[in-house]
């Protein structure tokens, strides 16, 4: 899944609209902005294997600890933690801690039998929606699609700009996305993917940030508990 993910951050805002869009988005790729720095550093493991599947030429065969099933709990409890941390908000934390484990769910749907369930456990699960085109299509253009119409409808505006800067990149990302579904292998090698795509994300990231504070919250805000039980005393 690549947009999918996206949509993820996106759709998280209407459940938590006090937390900035940048946090969300930060919260549904962690795993692969993880794999690809732990790439970098030769912790984690990748190879292109054109043909492994009809939409992806990569074949994931060392990540338990980006993407694991135990691993993005321990992660999405993290980003849950240090929320209600700061903020003291449950509501968010949980927010925060879904969007985190919607990555792993969203690429057991796509992914082949390739998804570890446990660092040092040879167990290792997916659905295989790689290898329909068709399907990745249809599916994860869904998942896109609805993603930005509930962001769309839980923010507004505040000017011209908050509005041009996200569709924009809404654009790009799509623009970027369909092609990769013909499953071509990338032209680069696999250290060099990590060496574009931990700046890439963090990029998005940043946009997102970015084009979180250019609009508002159409929805109420969820105050925490704490701070309800402040104002009626």
């Amino acid at each position: 899944m690549f947009v999918a993910h996206f949509a993820a951050g996106f759709a998280a805002k209407r459940a938590a609209p006090r937390i900035s869009l940048g946090t969300l988005v930060l919260a549904a790729l962690w795993a692969d902005l993880l794999t690809w720095s732990l790439v970098l550093v030769g912790v984690e493991h990748f190879s292109i294997q054109p043909g492994i599947t009809t939409t992806n030429a990569l074949n994931l065969y060392d990540y338990p600890i980006s993407h694991s099933l135990v691993m993005d709990l321990v992660w999405g409890l993290a980003f849950g933690a240090i929320y209600y941390l700061f903020r003291k908000d449950w509501r968010g934390s949980a927010v925060l801690f879904a969007a985190v484990m919607s990555h792993w769910v969203l690429d057991f749907i796509a992914h082949r039998p390739d998804m570890p369930l446990s660092p040092g456990l040879h167990t290792y699960v997916g659905l295989g929606l790689y290898n329909s085109k068709l399907g990745m299509l249809v599916v994860e253009g869904l998942i896109w699609v609805v993603g930005i119409v509930i962001y769309e409808r839980a923010t507004r505006s505040r000017g011209w700009a908050g509005a041009v800067l996200f569709y924009l990149v809404v654009a790009f990302l799509t623009l970027i996305w369909l092609p990769s579904l013909n499953g071509a292998p990338p032209p680069v090698t696999i250290h060099k993917m990590a060496q574009i795509d931990v700046p890439a994300i963090a990029i998005l990231i940043a946009w997102a940030y970015l084009v979180d504070w250019l609009r508002e919250p159409t929805v109420a805000s969820t105050k925490p508990l704490a701070s309800r039980a402040h104002q009626a005393g």
